[in-house]
C-alpha cells in the first residue's frame, strides 16, 4: 500500500483520495433516498404533507446539527475509527428503511393496496417506527458531515486547500447526480415500490464505503486525537463565541433554505402540476450536473478573490433561481410539446441555483477550515454545517405549510377541477423563498463591508 505521507496525484495524499471516494459513495446513498423521502413518507407510510415535511426537516436538521458534537468526538478518537462507526450505522439504517414496510406488512399491522400504498396507517402509530431508523442514519451521517470535509482540511495545505475543496465538492455532486439518477428508472420498472427499493441501493453504497475505509484509509495527520473532555469543551467555547462565524452561518442559512426546496418542495410540486410522468430525480440532477461541470472553473476564476466576495455573487443568484422556478405555473401556454413549462422553468431555476452553489459552497468550507486550529478541524467543519440544520428545520417546515396552502395533495379533492382551482397560485410558493434569498444576499453584503472595515481598523 502507498504510504499516506507520500504525495499522490497532484500533491494530495492517499487519505485525501480515499476520503473523497467514500464521500462519493455516501452521497450516492443519501441523495438516492433523500430525493424521495417525503414521497416515501406520504405514499408508503401514509403521512400527510405537513407531517412528511416535519419528519424530513427534523431528520435533515439533526443530520446537520449533530456534526458539531460528532465532529469534536471524531477529533478525539481519530477519523478512521469515526468513519468505520459512521458507515456501519448508515448501512444498518438504510437497510432498515428498506425492510420496514415489509416488516409492518408481515406483522399484519398493514396491508398493501392496489399499488404500494399501505392502508390503515393514518389511524395508527405504526408509521412512527421509522423514527429510530432515521435516528440511526442521522447519527452515522452526522459523523460523515464533519469527518470528510475536515479530512480534506487536514490533508491539504493553505496553498492547495481551495482546489482541494473544489475536488471534494465535485465528488459530492457526482455522488448526488448518480444517486438521484437511480430513482426514476427504478420507478419506471417497479412503480411506487421504488421508494422502498432505493434504500437497499443506499445500504450497498455505504457498505462499499465501509470496506474502502477499512482496507485503504490511513492518515499520518493525527493532531487532536486523545484530547481530554476539558480540551474539547474549551474548543466549543472558542467556536461558539466567534461572532463572525455565527453571523455568517445565520446569513448562509437563507441560501440553504432555498436550496433545500430541491427536496422539500420540488418533487411533490412537479408531480402534482406536471403529472405523474414527471421525473423529479432527473430534474434534481440538473443541480449536481451543473456543479460538476462548473465548480472547478469558477473556483479558478475566483482564486484571487476572497471567499466572501465569491459567496456574495452566489447569494444574489439564489433569489433569481426561485423566481425562475415560479414562472412554470405563470405561463399557461406551453413553450414546447415535449416538456411542460413546469419542468422547463424548474430546470432553468435549478441551473441558476447550481451556479450559485459553485460560488458559495467550496469557498464557505475553505473559510471555515482556515479558522480551525490544528486538531479541531472536525469540530469546526462540523459546526460549519449548522446552517443546514436551521435551513432544514425552517425550510422543510415552511414547505409543508406552503404546499398545503398553494399546491395541496390532489387526492384530498373530489374532482380534478376542484384541485386545479385550489392550486392555481402554486407558484406563490417560490415568491416566499425568493424573498428569503434576497434578504440573505443583502445581509452578506453588509457583513462583508462591516468585517472588512473592522479588519482595516485592527491593522491600524
Amino acid at each position: 500500500m502507498t504510504q499516506t505521507n507520500q504525495p499522490m496525484l497532484k500533491g494530495y495524499s492517499q487519505a485525501f483520495w480515499v476520503s473523497n471516494l467514500v464521500e462519493l459513495f455516501e452521497r450516492m446513498a443519501y441523495y438516492g433516498v433523500f430525493i424521495v423521502l417525503t414521497i416515501y413518507l406520504s405514499t408508503i407510510l401514509g403521512f400527510n404533507d405537513i407531517e412528511a415535511s416535519i419528519i424530513s426537516g427534523l431528520f435533515s436538521g439533526g443530520l446537520y446539527l449533530l456534526p458539531i458534537f460528532t465532529g469534536a468526538y471524531a477529533d478525539k478518537i481519530g477519523f478512521r475509527k469515526s468513519m468505520l462507526i459512521a458507515f456501519s450505522l448508515l448501512t444498518i439504517g438504510y437497510f432498515g428503511l428498506g425492510i420496514l414496510p415489509s416488516l409492518l406488512q408481515a406483522s399484519g399491522l398493514v396491508e398493501y393496496g392496489e399499488t404500494t400504498v399501505f392502508h390503515g396507517l393514518q389511524q395508527s402509530n405504526e408509521p412512527w417506527l421509522i423514527a429510530p431508523v432515521l435516528f440511526v442514519i442521522m447519527i452515522g451521517g452526522s459523523f460523515i458531515k464533519s469527518i470528510i470535509s475536515a479530512s480534506v482540511a487536514k490533508e491539504t495545505t493553505t496553498e492547495n486547500r481551495a482546489k482541494g475543496y473544489s475536488i471534494f465538492y465535485m465528488m459530492v455532486n457526482i455522488g448526488a447526480f448518480t444517486g438521484k439518477t437511480i430513482i426514476d428508472p427504478l420507478r419506471g420498472v417497479v412503480g411506487e415500490k421504488a421508494y422502498i427499493y432505493i434504500n437497499f441501493f443506499a445500504a450497498a453504497m455505504t457498505l462499499a464505503a465501509l470496506i474502502a475505509v477499512y482496507f485503504f484509509y490511513k492518515s499520518t495527520k493525527t493532531a487532536g486525537e486523545g484530547k481530554s473532555m476539558s480540551e474539547i469543551f474549551q474548543g466549543f467555547k472558542r467556536i461558539t463565541t466567534n461572532w463572525r462565524l455565527l453571523i455568517l452561518i445565520l446569513i448562509v442559512t437563507g441560501f440553504w433554505m432555498v436550496q433545500h426546496q430541491l427536496y422539500a418542495t420540488m418533487p411533490k410540486y412537479v408531480i402534482r402540476l406536471a403529472g405523474e410522468t414527471a421525473k423529479p430525480g432527473w430534474i434534481a440532477n440538473v443541480n449536481p450536473f451543473v456543479v460538476v461541470c462548473l465548480v472547478s472553473l469558477i473556483t479558478r476564476l475566483m482564486a484571487k478573490k476572497s471567499a466572501i466576495f465569491s459567496m456574495n455573487i452566489g447569494m444574489f443568484l439564489i433569489p433569481l433561481s426561485a423566481l425562475v422556478m415560479s414562472l412554470g405555473n405563470v405561463f399557461k401556454v406551453e413553450f414546447f410539446s415535449t416538456i411542460s413549462n413546469i419542468t422547463l422553468m424548474m430546470v432553468l431555476g435549478i441551473s441558476i441555483q447550481a451556479l450559485a452553489e459553485c460560488f458559495i459552497s467550496p469557498r464557505y468550507l475553505e473559510y471555515f477550515s482556515l479558522q480551525a486550529p490544528k486538531g479541531e478541524e472536525g469540530m469546526y467543519l462540523g459546526f460549519s454545517h449548522l446552517h443546514s440544520f436551521l435551513a432544514s428545520i425552517f425550510g422543510f417546515g415552511i414547505s409543508g405549510v406552503l404546499l398545503s396552502k398553494y399546491c395541496p395533495d390532489p387526492t384530498l379533492f373530489a374532482t380534478r377541477a376542484e384541485w386545479e382551482a385550489a392550486s392555481v397560485n402554486a407558484h406563490y410558493i417560490w415568491y416566499y423563498f425568493a424573498a428569503i434569498g434576497l434578504v440573505a444576499a443583502f445581509a452578506l453584503l453588509i457583513f462583508a463591508r462591516v468585517t472588512k472595515k473592522l479588519d482595516k481598523q485592527k491593522i491600524k
